[in-house]
């Protein structure tokens, strides 16, 4: 259980942070409990959970990447976007989790053992998860939205009563918006136009899944502008690599990734991708 720590945030939701970066959100209600992500498959997150919570616990993903879904397996009932399903199932072999842990983990000896991880299940049996969806935990509810651009079935969650939207990494202030997967950037502004009309005023706080446990209240706006001088090319458009793909910061940022202009939202995109109709 080294892997994972629990950090209680309110009476209602749990940050839980693991040793590669992520920050999953365990939120309960009085009859039941969601799990929001599940990490990479390192063992000892469902003994963290249910140390944290007798109730049932059901897991919904944000979306299918190695770093937020392969901890599924240990949980009976999981929820993703089917369109991110071929994407999990690429990502299910040990290899690839290893090779994320290690750029994600300075010293090698705290990497885990092939034996430290859920056996890979390319064919687990997710529900889907559905536009408009409404977990009800018990005078706690959590509303499900598709945010489409990081991944195509990239999903965000509102917590109903306590006005917080937990954004994962579909809006944050490195927003990854440039693998083989990514939307191009003009579908992922009416993606978060379409997001922020829907939910306004419905949430005072947003939550990410990695760095800065919150973000900007006004994030969705920040990054409806900034998809708006990518397009225009204003932006200043650092160079940018991760395992071997090129891309752009749409704005310069500091020693802690932070933009300079002090602005939260940042997005890093490949200019081959701004169009939707030559992606």
């Amino acid at each position: 259980m080294g892997f994972y720590r629990a950090l209680h945030i309110n009476d209602l939701v749990t940050a839980i942070y693991t040793g590669s970066g992520e920050i999953l959100y365990l939120i309960e209600g009085k009859e039941r409990a969601l799990l929001v992500d599940t990490s990479l498959g390192v063992r000892g997150l469902k003994e963290l959970v249910h140390s944290l919570t007798y109730k049932p616990v059901t897991a919904a993903l944000t979306h299918g990447h190695v770093d937020h879904a392969l901890g599924a397996p240990e949980f009976e009932e999981v929820y993703l976007a089917s369109a991110d399903i071929p994407l999990y199932r690429s990502h299910c072999p040990l290899e690839v989790r290893k090779e994320y842990l290690e750029g994600s983990i300075a010293s090698a000896a705290d990497l885990p053992k092939d034996e430290d991880f859920v056996p890979p299940c390319p064919e687990y049996p997710f529900k889907e998860l559905e536009e408009g969806m409404v977990f009800d935990l018990g005078e706690v509810h959590v509303e499900a939205y598709a945010l489409p651009g990081h991944t195509p079935g990239t999903f965000v969650f509102l917590l109903r009563e306590y006005k917080i939207l937990i954004l994962g990494d579909a809006c944050n202030n490195f927003t990854f918006l440039f693998d083989k997967e990514a939307l191009s950037v003009e579908e992922y502004e009416e993606n978060l136009k379409r997001l922020a009309e829907k939910l306004q005023g419905r949430y005072s706080r947003t939550f990410l899944c990695h760095g800065s446990m919150e973000g900007s209240r006004e994030l969705l706006e920040e990054a409806i502008a900034l998809c708006g001088e990518i397009k225009a090319g204003r932006t200043d458009d650092v160079p940018f690599r991760f395992m071997g793909t090129e891309a752009c910061i749409a704005r310069r940022v500091n020693e802690r990734m932070e933009r300079e202009d002090g602005i939260f939202a940042n997005i890093i995109y490949n200019k081959n991708k701004i169009w939707k109709n030559k992606s």
